[in-house]
Formats: structure tokens, sequence, C-alpha cells
């Protein structure tokens, strides 16, 4: 997806990008000066190496951002799989331990991978058969856990390029609106049918077992159909990727909640960056009870582009920003 926005925007600045071919997610960038630039998937040659792996790694990112002030999910800490344990001879942190810390935290608990993206993992558990279930299935792809606190509110991300905030926009769970007569499981294929039409190339995973926990939890199934009007939410996390909704705040943002996020961006050695808040209240008004959800130093934007005209419009004209400071 970035190499084909890529290949649209750079001759606006006589620029040409070249896709390797065969899975074109990999690409070079050849400015008039005759300089050279590389990307992949969503990494450009913009960010500091170190800034950008301990963005990656959510368990150094909070550590760095909670030293410097500012406010980190509460109660999050991190826990390994057997074999990193044996690995890095560390003890009291396998999944027992995390279970075990799980409820001295007190359930409901999010638990998340650590270097994972995209919302993949990420799961609000109740109880110790789902807790159990999420970490192991964590495990399978990611040797460390984050074990969390749940905050409530809206969720946003602030994209940033150096000292601008660029684009902002609140990101809504995967959810249906019931019409009476389907159940949730037409009306999420009727969601995908959308998606499809409109060139969002998002892949709802219908046999996602957080979603049926997250309808058990509702008293709902699959097979249940949602009056008409009402809004059936599926998932926890609120990523693009995972089927989510945005809606555009760009120019709605507060000036201290810009100010934040260029002032984090900046603090944590990165120019490019997607911020991510939970906010209680709105983006608009004056910060008070908020909270940094993850720093991406590749924001993806690509599922936020084809969410519609004006979004395509936005993500074009950032990523014009990004080639002109990176030439």
């Amino acid at each position: 997806m970035l190499g084909r926005i890529l290949q649209k925007i750079a001759p606006r600045i006589g620029a040409t990008v070249m896709l390797e071919p065969e899975w074109k997610i990999a690409g070079q960038i050849t400015f008039r000066s005759g300089k050279r630039c590389y990307f992949r998937y969503n990494t450009l040659d913009l960010n500091h190496m170190g800034s950008s792996e301990i963005a990656k790694d959510k368990d150094y990112a909070n550590y760095f951002m909670d030293a410097l002030g500012y406010p980190i999910v509460p109660g999050s800490k991190t826990f390994f799989s057997d074999t990193w344990t044996k690995t890095i001879g560390v003890r009291g942190r396998k999944i027992n331990d995390a279970y075990r810390y799980a409820q001295r935290l007190g359930f409901p608990v999010v638990v998340k991978p650590n270097s994972g993206s995209q919302g993949s993992g990420v799961t609000l558990v109740h109880n110790r058969v789902e807790f159990y279930r999420a970490m192991k299935a964590i495990f399978r792809v990611d040797r460390v856990a984050l074990v969390q606190t749940p905050v409530q509110g809206k969720d946003y991300r602030l994209v940033v390029l150096d000292n601008k905030v660029l684009s902002a926009y609140e990101r809504i769970p995967l959810s249906v609106v019931g019409n009476g007569k389907s159940n949730i499981l037409q009306l999420l294929k009727a969601k995908q049918h959308r998606f499809k039409l409109e060139g969002r190339d998002t892949q709802i995973r219908t046999n996602d077992p957080r979603m049926a926990t997250k309808l058990k939890h509702q008293g709902l199934s699959m097979r249940s159909v949602p009056a008409k009007e009402q809004q059936v939410f599926l998932l926890d996390n609120a990523n693009l990727s995972t089927g989510g909704d945005s809606v555009d705040v760009t120019n709605l943002v507060h000036p201290s909640f810009k100010r934040l996020a260029v002032n984090l961006t900046q603090d944590m050695g990165l120019r490019l960056c997607g911020v991510d808040l939970m906010v209680q209240g709105d983006i608009s008004q004056k910060p008070e009870t908020f909270w940094i959800l993850e720093i991406n130093s590749a924001p993806g934007l690509d599922h936020y582009a084809k969410s519609g005209p004006t979004q395509e419009q936005i993500v074009e004209h950032l990523y014009l920003q990004v080639l002109k400071r990176m030439e």
C-alpha cells in the first residue's frame, strides 16, 4: 500500500519510486538530486534506528515514556514464554506468575504481545480460562507478553511529522449495527463486502476467538439478531486493521494535545510517529484524564487511507511532506 502511494505522489516533487516486483512491500526512492532512500512495509529512511527499535518494544517504550513523565497505561508488566524464560535465566515471570499478577490487578485485564502491531493478540480477559487461552496464543507469535489494567475512553491516533500533527482520527472498535433481521455473522459478512467495494483490504476474521468472548460477555453469539439500530461491538481494540472504523478529527484536536504529541515524538527521538491515546472526554477539549497506549515509529495508514476519499487525500499529503523531509 505505501509503495503505491509513494509511486503516485513522488512525481510531484520530481522523484521516482522503484518497487520490488514480486511482493511490492520494499522499494527505492530516487530524488532529483540523485539521493536514494529505501522503505520496507511502512518503515522509511526517516527515524533513527535506535529510537525506532525502542518504539517497537512496548515495554521499553513505556519505561522511557514513564521516566519522562508521560501518563502510560497503569499496571503494565512483562511476562515471558517458558522457552525465553530459560534462555534469559529469569525467575517469577512465567505464565503462572502472570496469572497471579493479573489476579492482584483484578480482572478484567488486558494482555497483548510486546512487539505486535495492528491490534494483533490484544485481548480483554475476564477469568482464568480466557487469560491462559489468550496468553498461550500470544506466546505462539511472541516470546514476551504484557499484562495491563484496562483503561476506558475514546481511542485516538495522532500522526506527527517533526514539529507538526499532520493527521488525527478517532478509532472505533469493530462493530455492526442491527437491522432487526440479520444475525451478527451475516452483518459482519455484509460489512466485509462493503470494505471490498470501498477498496479497503481489511480482512474480518469471523473465527477470531476474541469475538466469541466479547459476544459472550454481552449475552450474544454470532447467531444473535440485534434489534434495528442496535450497535454491537465485537473487539476491544480499535485498530483499523481488524475492522475498526475511523472518524477524522484533525481540525478538532486541542492545542495541548498537539503539543503533547509533538513533544513526545521529539522526546522519544523520532521524526515520524503515530501517537495512540485513550482519552476520557474528547480530543477537542483541554487534556485532563488520558493515557498513552503506544507509540509507532512506522504508523500504517493504509487502512485509514481507504476509509474514504478525504482520508486518502490526507494520507497522500502526509507522505508528500515525508518525502520532502527525506529529500
